[in-house]
């Protein structure tokens, strides 16, 4: 958990951030109720672009939209304590992999669903819960 500076109030729960394609929407939402469950703070995509929707059936506001949940999404990356990547088969795709090097420039630490190799650091990282 997160510690806070006063004790007279309780620490404030760890703040985990989702990311991971939105094709894997129904993956995300399993992984909210289990980190929810684990008693952490969820940040997580609220737009699902890939599913019809009036705020972006016009192709122009959706593409203002995308840009506009993906800076939002980084912020909330800000916010967060750690990531957790939601990559089932071990898809990571180009947004993700953009989030996950933001969060890296943070110092952000990150956790995945299933296990991928990284190119990007050369490492393999195994998914595992948090602790």
């Amino acid at each position: 958990m997160h510690q806070q500076t006063d004790p007279n109030f309780p620490a404030r729960p760890t703040i985990v951030v989702l990311c991971g394609s939105t094709r894997y929407w129904d993956q995300s939402a399993e992984a909210n109720a289990y980190e929810t469950a684990a008693g952490r703070i969820v940040l997580a995509p609220g737009c699902n672009l890939k599913q019809p929707h009036a705020l972006w059936a016009d192709p122009a506001r959706s593409n203002r939209l995308k840009e506009v949940l993906d800076d939002l999404h980084l912020r909330k990356i800000d916010l967060a304590d750690e990531v957790l990547v939601v990559n089932p088969g071990g898809y990571i795709g180009d947004s993700t992999r953009r989030e996950i090097d933001y969060a890296r420039s943070l110092g952000k630490p990150i956790r995945y669903t299933h296990p991928v190799d990284d190119e990007l650091d050369g490492q393999h990282h195994d998914a595992f819960p948090a602790r």
